[in-house]
């Protein structure tokens, strides 16, 4: 069985990618290596981010497989993400900076600890305090770049999926449910939150799902090919 390790230690985004992709997979995380060394999203897009978390992770673990049993064999590779919201009123903002939106400054440059949820939420809802519903158009982007533990060298750029899902800012946050944005946003044709849809609905929808449904698509078609991935 394949495994992928999936390079985040947010308990929420493992249990949608576990939600998407179903039992076909191993799957394991950054809490399963609390001593991974923390990686700097410091990229100016989300592809390049999500290479970097990919190839930096996929470096740690061949160096650990030779002494570490907790490293899966061959058939092993890191899952990682980098998503975000973007916004037309705010040129695409907050975008590759979304995680630490709060505590950006007006030079463009944010510390590398995320800020809270409340915090981005809170300063999304004043940057567009005047704006009417149909100037808060915006997007979910996710990118996932899909790279082998174990390959002679895992330096390239490796599998890069990519999913969007369109909808806009609401004027307050609602729901319980979900992590992120997920209260502001609502999709396009809907009147629900990202929190309010629960998960079977919003993974039904939502960028990642997107990006993941192609992910599973392309390894499919290279097993059923006699290819490895």
């Amino acid at each position: 069985m394949t495994t992928l390790i999936i390079a985040t230690r947010n308990a929420h985004k493992v249990q949608e990618i576990q939600a998407v992709l179903g039992s076909d997979f191993r799957y394991m995380s950054l809490k399963d290596f609390p001593e991974a060394p923390k990686v700097v999203e410091d990229q100016p897009t989300m592809q390049k981010n999500a290479v970097k978390k990919a190839r930096e992770l996929a470096k740690w673990l061949q160096y650990l497989s030779g002494f570490d049993l907790r490293v899966p064999g061959a058939s092993a590779y890191v899952l990682a993400d980098d998503s975000g919201l973007e916004v037309d009123a705010l040129n695409g903002a907050p975008g590759v900076h979304s995680a630490r939106f709060a505590a950006l400054d007006h030079a463009g440059s944010a510390p590398d600890e995320n800020s809270s949820d409340a915090d981005n939420n809170a300063k999304l809802l004043r940057l567009l305090a005047d704006f009417p519903t149909e100037r808060r158009a915006a997007r979910f982007r996710c990118v996932l770049s899909l790279m082998q533990v174990k390959p002679p060298q895992p330096t390239l750029a490796g599998h890069l999926f990519e999913g969007t899902c369109e909808g806009h800012i609401a004027f307050d946050p609602r729901g319980g449910a979900g992590f992120g944005y997920d209260p502001l946003f609502i999709p396009v044709g809907g009147t629900e939150s990202f929190a309010e849809l629960g998960e079977e609905k919003k993974n039904a929808i939502s960028h990642r799902s997107k990006a993941l449904a192609k992910m599973r698509d392309a390894i499919i078609t290279l097993i059923q090919g006699g290819k490895r991935f």
